[in-house]
Protein backbone atom coordinates (compact mmCIF):
# COMPACT_ATOMS: atom_id res chain seq x y z
CA UNK A 1 0.00 0.00 0.00
CA UNK A 2 2.70 2.65 0.81
CA UNK A 3 3.62 1.99 -3.23
CA UNK A 4 0.45 3.09 -3.91
CA UNK A 5 0.00 5.65 -2.34
CA UNK A 6 3.53 7.19 -3.31
CA UNK A 7 2.86 6.52 -7.37
CA UNK A 8 -0.49 7.64 -6.71
CA UNK A 9 0.21 11.35 -5.27
CA UNK A 10 3.36 11.95 -6.98
CA UNK A 11 2.54 13.56 -9.86
CA UNK A 12 0.50 16.49 -7.65
CA UNK A 13 2.69 19.57 -6.87
CA UNK A 14 2.15 20.75 -3.14
CA UNK A 15 1.55 17.31 -1.57
CA UNK A 16 2.11 17.21 1.76
CA UNK A 17 4.57 14.20 3.18
CA UNK A 18 3.25 11.94 6.39
CA UNK A 19 5.71 12.55 8.88
CA UNK A 20 8.80 9.21 9.66
CA UNK A 21 8.09 7.19 6.38
CA UNK A 22 8.02 9.65 3.47
CA UNK A 23 4.92 8.34 2.04
CA UNK A 24 2.66 11.40 0.97
CA UNK A 25 -0.86 11.43 2.39
CA UNK A 26 -2.17 14.46 0.77
CA UNK A 27 -2.21 16.66 -2.08
CA UNK A 28 -3.25 20.34 -2.36
CA UNK A 29 -3.62 22.23 -5.47
CA UNK A 30 -4.28 25.73 -5.14
CA UNK A 31 -6.56 27.19 -8.15
CA UNK A 32 -6.63 30.85 -9.26
CA UNK A 33 -9.03 32.77 -9.95
CA UNK A 34 -10.73 34.23 -12.96
CA UNK A 35 -14.07 36.02 -14.06
CA UNK A 36 -16.79 33.48 -14.85
CA UNK A 37 -18.54 33.78 -18.48
CA UNK A 38 -21.02 36.22 -19.18
CA UNK A 39 -23.46 34.10 -20.54
CA UNK A 40 -23.24 31.57 -17.42
CA UNK A 41 -26.52 30.01 -17.21
CA UNK A 42 -29.74 31.48 -15.30
CA UNK A 43 -28.13 34.64 -15.02
CA UNK A 44 -27.17 37.83 -16.91
CA UNK A 45 -29.34 39.84 -19.31
CA UNK A 46 -32.01 38.90 -20.58
CA UNK A 47 -33.78 39.15 -24.20
CA UNK A 48 -36.93 38.40 -25.60
CA UNK A 49 -37.16 35.10 -27.55
CA UNK A 50 -34.68 35.90 -30.67
CA UNK A 51 -32.63 34.37 -32.73
CA UNK A 52 -30.08 37.58 -33.42
CA UNK A 53 -29.54 38.63 -30.07
CA UNK A 54 -25.91 38.79 -29.92
CA UNK A 55 -25.48 40.00 -26.61
CA UNK A 56 -23.95 36.63 -24.21
CA UNK A 57 -27.02 36.02 -22.51
CA UNK A 58 -28.08 32.05 -21.47
CA UNK A 59 -31.88 32.87 -21.05
CA UNK A 60 -34.92 33.70 -23.15
CA UNK A 61 -38.55 35.14 -22.38
CA UNK A 62 -41.71 36.12 -23.39
CA UNK A 63 -45.37 36.73 -22.44
CA UNK A 64 -48.05 34.69 -23.40
CA UNK A 65 -51.50 35.57 -23.47
CA UNK A 66 -54.00 33.00 -21.16
CA UNK A 67 -55.92 32.83 -24.43
CA UNK A 68 -53.36 31.38 -26.27
CA UNK A 69 -53.66 28.03 -24.38
CA UNK A 70 -56.54 28.12 -22.51
CA UNK A 71 -59.76 27.05 -24.38
CA UNK A 72 -62.25 26.04 -21.64
CA UNK A 73 -62.76 25.38 -17.82
CA UNK A 74 -60.23 22.59 -18.29
CA UNK A 75 -59.05 22.25 -21.74
CA UNK A 76 -56.08 23.19 -23.55
CA UNK A 77 -53.68 23.32 -25.78
CA UNK A 78 -50.14 23.94 -25.03
CA UNK A 79 -48.87 24.65 -28.59
CA UNK A 80 -48.14 27.98 -28.90
CA UNK A 81 -46.38 27.90 -25.23
CA UNK A 82 -44.45 24.94 -26.44
CA UNK A 83 -43.47 26.51 -29.27
CA UNK A 84 -41.51 29.39 -27.23
CA UNK A 85 -40.22 26.40 -25.39
CA UNK A 86 -38.67 24.77 -28.23
CA UNK A 87 -37.59 27.72 -29.67
CA UNK A 88 -35.42 28.58 -26.86
CA UNK A 89 -34.04 25.33 -26.25
CA UNK A 90 -32.96 25.09 -29.58
CA UNK A 91 -30.30 27.63 -28.64
CA UNK A 92 -29.33 25.76 -25.60
CA UNK A 93 -31.48 28.56 -23.40
CA UNK A 94 -33.25 28.55 -20.29
CA UNK A 95 -37.15 30.30 -20.60
CA UNK A 96 -38.44 32.97 -18.25
CA UNK A 97 -42.12 32.63 -18.79
CA UNK A 98 -45.03 34.89 -17.73
CA UNK A 99 -48.77 34.67 -18.93
CA UNK A 100 -51.52 37.75 -18.83
CA UNK A 101 -54.73 38.71 -19.10
CA UNK A 102 -54.30 42.82 -20.27
CA UNK A 103 -52.17 44.48 -22.51
CA UNK A 104 -52.41 48.15 -22.92
CA UNK A 105 -53.09 48.45 -26.90
CA UNK A 106 -53.11 44.47 -27.63
CA UNK A 107 -56.33 42.24 -27.90
CA UNK A 108 -57.47 40.61 -24.91
CA UNK A 109 -55.74 38.20 -22.95
CA UNK A 110 -59.13 36.68 -21.21
CA UNK A 111 -60.17 33.42 -22.99
CA UNK A 112 -62.71 34.01 -25.20
CA UNK A 113 -65.11 31.37 -23.17
CA UNK A 114 -65.16 33.34 -20.28
CA UNK A 115 -66.28 36.82 -21.88
CA UNK A 116 -69.18 34.78 -23.63
CA UNK A 117 -70.26 33.24 -20.03
CA UNK A 118 -70.83 36.71 -19.74
CA UNK A 119 -67.28 38.00 -17.49
CA UNK A 120 -67.42 41.69 -16.97
CA UNK A 121 -64.55 43.59 -18.87
CA UNK A 122 -63.83 47.31 -18.44
CA UNK A 123 -62.95 49.38 -21.68
CA UNK A 124 -60.57 51.79 -20.99
CA UNK A 125 -57.72 53.81 -21.50
CA UNK A 126 -54.77 53.49 -19.67
CA UNK A 127 -52.28 55.82 -18.94
CA UNK A 128 -49.66 54.19 -17.00
CA UNK A 129 -47.97 53.25 -20.32
CA UNK A 130 -44.68 55.12 -20.31
CA UNK A 131 -42.45 55.51 -22.49
CA UNK A 132 -45.34 54.59 -24.89
CA UNK A 133 -48.25 56.64 -25.23
CA UNK A 134 -51.71 56.05 -23.85
CA UNK A 135 -53.28 53.09 -24.93
CA UNK A 136 -56.71 50.94 -24.77
CA UNK A 137 -56.84 48.31 -21.77
CA UNK A 138 -59.20 45.90 -20.79
CA UNK A 139 -59.65 44.93 -17.15
CA UNK A 140 -61.13 41.58 -16.59
CA UNK A 141 -63.58 41.39 -13.30
CA UNK A 142 -61.11 39.56 -11.09
CA UNK A 143 -63.46 39.09 -8.62
CA UNK A 144 -65.87 36.57 -10.53
CA UNK A 145 -66.16 32.99 -9.96
CA UNK A 146 -65.19 31.87 -12.84
CA UNK A 147 -62.55 33.50 -13.90
CA UNK A 148 -61.08 32.70 -10.36
CA UNK A 149 -61.70 29.10 -11.25
CA UNK A 150 -59.82 29.51 -14.24
CA UNK A 151 -56.89 30.87 -13.50
CA UNK A 152 -56.36 28.15 -10.93
CA UNK A 153 -57.55 25.46 -13.36
CA UNK A 154 -54.83 26.91 -15.39
CA UNK A 155 -51.91 26.77 -12.62
CA UNK A 156 -52.87 23.04 -12.18
CA UNK A 157 -52.72 22.12 -15.17
CA UNK A 158 -49.29 24.22 -16.10
CA UNK A 159 -47.62 22.60 -12.91
CA UNK A 160 -48.38 19.01 -14.18
CA UNK A 161 -47.52 19.43 -17.58
CA UNK A 162 -44.18 21.61 -16.82
CA UNK A 163 -42.88 21.62 -13.23
CA UNK A 164 -39.37 20.55 -13.19
CA UNK A 165 -38.82 20.99 -17.17
CA UNK A 166 -34.80 21.32 -18.00
CA UNK A 167 -36.06 24.42 -20.97
CA UNK A 168 -37.84 26.34 -17.83
CA UNK A 169 -35.58 28.29 -15.93
CA UNK A 170 -38.40 30.52 -13.99
CA UNK A 171 -42.03 31.55 -14.07
CA UNK A 172 -43.12 35.10 -13.47
CA UNK A 173 -46.63 34.38 -11.20
CA UNK A 174 -48.37 37.19 -14.12
CA UNK A 175 -52.12 36.88 -14.63
CA UNK A 176 -53.11 39.13 -12.74
CA UNK A 177 -52.99 42.75 -13.73
CA UNK A 178 -51.54 45.39 -16.55
CA UNK A 179 -49.08 42.82 -18.15
CA UNK A 180 -49.46 40.86 -15.71
CA UNK A 181 -47.51 42.95 -13.54
CA UNK A 182 -49.97 42.80 -10.50
CA UNK A 183 -51.31 46.19 -10.56
CA UNK A 184 -53.78 48.45 -12.48
CA UNK A 185 -52.50 51.65 -11.51
CA UNK A 186 -54.31 54.29 -11.58
CA UNK A 187 -57.30 52.12 -11.11
CA UNK A 188 -55.84 50.41 -8.00
CA UNK A 189 -59.70 49.60 -7.32
CA UNK A 190 -60.07 46.92 -10.14
CA UNK A 191 -56.70 44.81 -9.18
CA UNK A 192 -57.55 41.78 -7.88
CA UNK A 193 -58.55 41.89 -3.86
CA UNK A 194 -56.21 39.82 -1.42
CA UNK A 195 -58.35 36.89 -1.46
CA UNK A 196 -57.88 36.39 -5.34
CA UNK A 197 -54.23 36.93 -4.76
CA UNK A 198 -53.96 34.39 -1.84
CA UNK A 199 -55.57 31.44 -4.27
CA UNK A 200 -53.56 32.15 -7.21
CA UNK A 201 -50.39 31.99 -4.95
CA UNK A 202 -51.84 29.00 -3.25
CA UNK A 203 -52.61 27.40 -6.54
CA UNK A 204 -49.17 28.22 -7.87
CA UNK A 205 -47.25 26.87 -4.63
CA UNK A 206 -49.16 23.45 -4.94
CA UNK A 207 -48.25 22.96 -8.49
CA UNK A 208 -44.59 23.53 -8.98
CA UNK A 209 -41.88 22.38 -6.49
CA UNK A 210 -39.34 22.28 -8.43
CA UNK A 211 -39.24 25.03 -11.10
CA UNK A 212 -38.85 28.57 -9.20
CA UNK A 213 -41.58 31.04 -8.81
CA UNK A 214 -41.12 34.93 -8.92
CA UNK A 215 -43.57 37.69 -7.86
CA UNK A 216 -43.97 40.68 -8.76
CA UNK A 217 -44.01 42.65 -5.69
CA UNK A 218 -42.89 41.77 -2.08
CA UNK A 219 -45.77 41.94 0.97
CA UNK A 220 -46.12 41.70 4.23
CA UNK A 221 -48.67 41.26 6.44
CA UNK A 222 -49.36 44.80 6.72
CA UNK A 223 -49.83 45.45 2.78
CA UNK A 224 -52.65 47.87 2.00
CA UNK A 225 -53.11 46.03 -1.69
CA UNK A 226 -51.07 43.04 -1.80
CA UNK A 227 -51.57 39.77 0.24
CA UNK A 228 -48.46 38.17 2.27
CA UNK A 229 -46.12 36.64 0.45
CA UNK A 230 -42.63 37.02 2.42
CA UNK A 231 -42.84 33.62 3.91
CA UNK A 232 -43.78 31.67 0.67
CA UNK A 233 -41.25 30.00 -1.18
CA UNK A 234 -41.33 32.72 -4.08
CA UNK A 235 -39.31 35.35 -4.87
CA UNK A 236 -39.08 38.23 -6.62
CA UNK A 237 -39.15 40.55 -10.04
CA UNK A 238 -38.63 43.88 -10.04
CA UNK A 239 -40.08 45.62 -13.06
CA UNK A 240 -38.55 49.08 -12.90
CA UNK A 241 -34.78 47.87 -12.50
CA UNK A 242 -32.35 50.46 -12.15
CA UNK A 243 -35.12 53.37 -11.99
CA UNK A 244 -36.94 52.30 -8.36
CA UNK A 245 -35.17 49.53 -7.17
CA UNK A 246 -32.93 51.36 -4.24
CA UNK A 247 -35.11 52.65 -0.53
CA UNK A 248 -35.33 56.32 -0.54
CA UNK A 249 -36.98 56.91 2.13
CA UNK A 250 -39.37 59.65 0.34
CA UNK A 251 -42.88 60.16 0.44
CA UNK A 252 -44.57 58.68 -2.81
CA UNK A 253 -41.52 56.00 -3.38
CA UNK A 254 -42.65 53.21 -0.95
CA UNK A 255 -43.46 51.23 -3.92
CA UNK A 256 -40.05 50.80 -5.08
CA UNK A 257 -38.55 47.61 -4.73
CA UNK A 258 -36.15 47.45 -1.79
CA UNK A 259 -38.64 49.69 0.04
CA UNK A 260 -41.07 46.92 -0.26
CA UNK A 261 -38.60 44.12 0.72
CA UNK A 262 -38.06 46.05 3.79
CA UNK A 263 -41.86 46.54 4.89
CA UNK A 264 -41.93 42.62 3.61
CA UNK A 265 -39.39 41.08 6.21
CA UNK A 266 -38.14 39.72 3.12
CA UNK A 267 -34.63 41.68 2.11
CA UNK A 268 -32.83 37.61 3.16
CA UNK A 269 -35.27 36.46 0.41
CA UNK A 270 -32.73 36.16 -2.22
CA UNK A 271 -30.63 33.40 0.01
CA UNK A 272 -33.32 31.01 -0.69
CA UNK A 273 -35.40 32.35 -3.93
CA UNK A 274 -34.22 34.08 -6.95
CA UNK A 275 -34.33 37.97 -7.41
CA UNK A 276 -34.83 39.00 -10.93
CA UNK A 277 -36.55 41.81 -12.83
CA UNK A 278 -36.56 44.14 -15.55
CA UNK A 279 -34.22 47.30 -16.86
CA UNK A 280 -36.96 50.08 -16.91
CA UNK A 281 -37.42 50.68 -20.84
CA UNK A 282 -36.57 54.62 -19.81
CA UNK A 283 -32.77 53.76 -19.57
CA UNK A 284 -32.37 50.80 -21.74
CA UNK A 285 -29.74 53.36 -24.50
CA UNK A 286 -28.17 54.87 -21.67
CA UNK A 287 -27.92 52.91 -18.19
CA UNK A 288 -24.09 51.90 -19.32
CA UNK A 289 -22.51 55.15 -20.84
CA UNK A 290 -20.43 57.12 -18.94
CA UNK A 291 -22.61 59.24 -16.98
CA UNK A 292 -25.08 56.89 -16.43
CA UNK A 293 -28.80 58.03 -17.17
CA UNK A 294 -29.94 56.05 -14.21
CA UNK A 295 -31.73 58.22 -11.93
CA UNK A 296 -29.28 58.96 -8.92
CA UNK A 297 -29.64 56.82 -6.68
CA UNK A 298 -30.77 53.92 -9.11
CA UNK A 299 -27.29 52.96 -10.39
CA UNK A 300 -27.10 49.77 -11.76
CA UNK A 301 -24.18 48.26 -9.01
CA UNK A 302 -25.72 50.11 -6.13
CA UNK A 303 -29.26 47.78 -7.34
CA UNK A 304 -27.81 44.68 -7.95
CA UNK A 305 -26.42 45.27 -4.14
CA UNK A 306 -29.22 45.63 -2.72
CA UNK A 307 -31.31 42.99 -4.53
CA UNK A 308 -29.12 40.21 -5.36
CA UNK A 309 -30.54 40.16 -8.31
CA UNK A 310 -28.90 37.06 -10.70
CA UNK A 311 -31.30 37.99 -13.95
CA UNK A 312 -33.05 41.18 -15.79
CA UNK A 313 -34.96 41.12 -18.69
CA UNK A 314 -33.12 44.02 -20.79
CA UNK A 315 -33.95 44.86 -24.14
CA UNK A 316 -31.76 47.34 -24.42
CA UNK A 317 -27.94 45.49 -25.33
CA UNK A 318 -29.85 43.05 -27.44
CA UNK A 319 -31.10 45.74 -29.74
CA UNK A 320 -27.45 47.03 -31.19
CA UNK A 321 -27.87 50.40 -29.48
CA UNK A 322 -24.96 49.43 -26.91
CA UNK A 323 -21.69 49.85 -28.31
CA UNK A 324 -17.90 49.94 -27.52
CA UNK A 325 -17.17 50.68 -23.91
CA UNK A 326 -20.64 50.84 -22.75
CA UNK A 327 -21.08 47.38 -23.94
CA UNK A 328 -17.94 46.49 -22.13
CA UNK A 329 -19.08 47.84 -19.17
CA UNK A 330 -22.65 45.84 -19.43
CA UNK A 331 -20.63 42.42 -19.55
CA UNK A 332 -18.74 43.38 -16.49
CA UNK A 333 -22.39 44.48 -14.65
CA UNK A 334 -23.68 40.70 -15.74
CA UNK A 335 -20.43 39.21 -14.23
CA UNK A 336 -21.11 40.75 -11.00
CA UNK A 337 -25.18 39.51 -10.55
CA UNK A 338 -25.91 36.74 -9.43
CA UNK A 339 -23.27 33.61 -8.68
CA UNK A 340 -20.34 33.26 -9.39
CA UNK A 341 -18.36 30.15 -7.80
CA UNK A 342 -14.95 29.83 -7.63
CA UNK A 343 -13.01 26.76 -6.57
CA UNK A 344 -10.05 27.80 -4.09
CA UNK A 345 -8.39 24.70 -3.78
CA UNK A 346 -8.47 20.90 -4.18
CA UNK A 347 -7.14 18.47 -2.20
CA UNK A 348 -6.43 14.53 -2.88
CA UNK A 349 -5.79 11.89 -0.25
CA UNK A 350 -5.08 8.17 -1.09
CA UNK A 351 -6.62 5.95 1.06
CA UNK A 352 -6.75 1.68 1.19
CA UNK A 353 -8.63 -0.28 -1.52
CA UNK A 354 -7.82 2.04 -4.38
CA UNK A 355 -9.81 4.83 -2.98
CA UNK A 356 -8.91 8.82 -4.36
CA UNK A 357 -10.33 10.96 -1.40
CA UNK A 358 -11.49 14.60 -3.28
CA UNK A 359 -11.54 17.60 -1.15
CA UNK A 360 -12.23 20.91 -2.87
CA UNK A 361 -13.15 24.30 -1.61
CA UNK A 362 -15.77 26.27 -2.88
CA UNK A 363 -16.46 29.77 -2.19
CA UNK A 364 -19.20 32.40 -4.19
CA UNK A 365 -17.98 35.54 -5.18
CA UNK A 366 -20.85 36.59 -6.13
CA UNK A 367 -23.90 38.61 -5.00
CA UNK A 368 -26.60 35.36 -4.86
CA UNK A 369 -26.62 31.40 -4.66
CA UNK A 370 -27.35 29.21 -7.53
CA UNK A 371 -30.60 28.39 -7.12
CA UNK A 372 -30.94 24.80 -8.14
CA UNK A 373 -28.94 21.42 -7.47
CA UNK A 374 -28.10 20.29 -10.79
CA UNK A 375 -25.38 17.32 -10.90
CA UNK A 376 -22.06 17.90 -9.92
CA UNK A 377 -19.76 15.41 -11.50
CA UNK A 378 -16.10 14.49 -11.00
CA UNK A 379 -14.06 12.91 -13.89
CA UNK A 380 -10.57 11.48 -14.15
CA UNK A 381 -9.29 12.22 -18.15
CA UNK A 382 -6.35 10.37 -19.04
CA UNK A 383 -3.22 11.03 -20.98
CA UNK A 384 -5.00 10.53 -24.27
CA UNK A 385 -7.71 12.94 -23.51
CA UNK A 386 -10.87 10.70 -22.94
CA UNK A 387 -12.70 10.50 -19.79
CA UNK A 388 -11.51 7.08 -18.39
CA UNK A 389 -14.21 7.19 -15.43
CA UNK A 390 -17.21 9.93 -14.21
CA UNK A 391 -18.55 9.89 -10.86
CA UNK A 392 -21.65 11.84 -9.43
CA UNK A 393 -21.02 13.00 -6.07
CA UNK A 394 -23.72 14.34 -3.85
CA UNK A 395 -22.54 17.85 -3.68
CA UNK A 396 -25.46 20.83 -3.45
CA UNK A 397 -25.28 24.18 -5.05
CA UNK A 398 -28.18 26.09 -3.69
CA UNK A 399 -26.05 26.14 0.05
CA UNK A 400 -23.17 27.91 -1.29
CA UNK A 401 -23.74 31.74 -0.79
CA UNK A 402 -21.87 34.45 -1.20
CA UNK A 403 -20.11 36.33 2.17
CA UNK A 404 -19.81 33.05 3.96
CA UNK A 405 -16.85 30.88 4.58
CA UNK A 406 -16.19 28.65 1.80
CA UNK A 407 -18.01 25.17 1.10
CA UNK A 408 -16.34 22.27 1.46
CA UNK A 409 -17.10 18.94 -0.62
CA UNK A 410 -15.70 15.76 0.32
CA UNK A 411 -15.79 12.60 -2.00
CA UNK A 412 -14.25 8.97 -1.93
CA UNK A 413 -13.63 8.19 -6.13
CA UNK A 414 -12.90 4.26 -6.32
CA UNK A 415 -10.13 3.95 -8.73
CA UNK A 416 -9.71 0.11 -8.87
CA UNK A 417 -10.85 -0.30 -12.19
CA UNK A 418 -8.55 2.61 -14.03
CA UNK A 419 -5.91 1.65 -16.21
CA UNK A 420 -2.16 2.07 -14.65
CA UNK A 421 -1.09 6.26 -15.70
CA UNK A 422 -1.50 9.96 -15.32
CA UNK A 423 -4.69 11.45 -15.10
CA UNK A 424 -6.17 15.19 -14.67
CA UNK A 425 -8.71 15.12 -12.37
CA UNK A 426 -11.92 17.36 -13.50
CA UNK A 427 -15.16 18.98 -12.30
CA UNK A 428 -18.03 20.01 -13.92
CA UNK A 429 -21.85 21.12 -13.48
CA UNK A 430 -23.64 20.03 -16.64
CA UNK A 431 -27.05 21.73 -17.81
CA UNK A 432 -30.05 19.28 -17.83
CA UNK A 433 -30.74 20.88 -21.18
CA UNK A 434 -29.22 18.28 -23.34
CA UNK A 435 -27.84 21.23 -25.58
CA UNK A 436 -27.45 24.12 -22.56
CA UNK A 437 -23.82 25.46 -21.64
CA UNK A 438 -22.68 23.59 -18.23
CA UNK A 439 -22.32 26.17 -15.70
CA UNK A 440 -18.82 27.31 -15.38
CA UNK A 441 -16.30 28.42 -12.61
CA UNK A 442 -14.33 31.55 -11.87
CA UNK A 443 -11.49 30.02 -12.65
CA UNK A 444 -8.00 29.66 -14.76
CA UNK A 445 -8.36 26.29 -15.47
CA UNK A 446 -11.83 26.25 -16.42
CA UNK A 447 -11.69 24.45 -19.61
CA UNK A 448 -8.23 24.09 -19.85
CA UNK A 449 -8.16 20.38 -20.68
CA UNK A 450 -12.22 19.36 -21.66
CA UNK A 451 -14.59 22.05 -22.97
CA UNK A 452 -17.01 22.54 -19.91
CA UNK A 453 -15.05 21.10 -17.29
CA UNK A 454 -12.54 22.63 -14.69
CA UNK A 455 -8.87 20.87 -14.62
CA UNK A 456 -8.73 20.44 -10.26
CA UNK A 457 -5.77 18.94 -10.52
CA UNK A 458 -3.23 15.63 -11.63
CA UNK A 459 -2.89 12.04 -10.24
CA UNK A 460 -0.97 8.97 -10.88
CA UNK A 461 -2.54 5.60 -10.54
CA UNK A 462 0.30 3.45 -10.71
Amino acid sequence: MVHFLAGLLAAVSGFAAEPGNGVPSSATTALLYATAPPDNPLKGFVPYLRADATFPHSLEWDYTKLSDVMTGPTNFNWAPFEAKLAAAASRGHQFFARFYLEWPGKKTGVPPYLIDAGLTMRRWTNTNTQPFPPAVDHTPDYEDPRLRAALTNFIHALGRRYDGDPRLGFIGLGLLGTWGEWHNWPHDEWFASKAVQREVMDAYEAAFKKTKLVARYPAGTNDHRYADNGSRAIGYHDDSFAWATVHTGKRGDDWFFETKLRAAGALNKWRTQPIGGEVRPEVWKCLFDEPSCAPKGQEFDRCVAATHASWLCNEGVFRGQIQGTARERAIRAVQRMGYELHVDSSELAAVANSQLTVSLSVTNTGVAPFYYDWPVELAALDAAGKLASTWKPDWKLTGILPGEPPTRWRFSADIRTMPTGAYHLLLRVPNPLSNGPPLRFANQAQDRHQPGWLTLAEFKNP
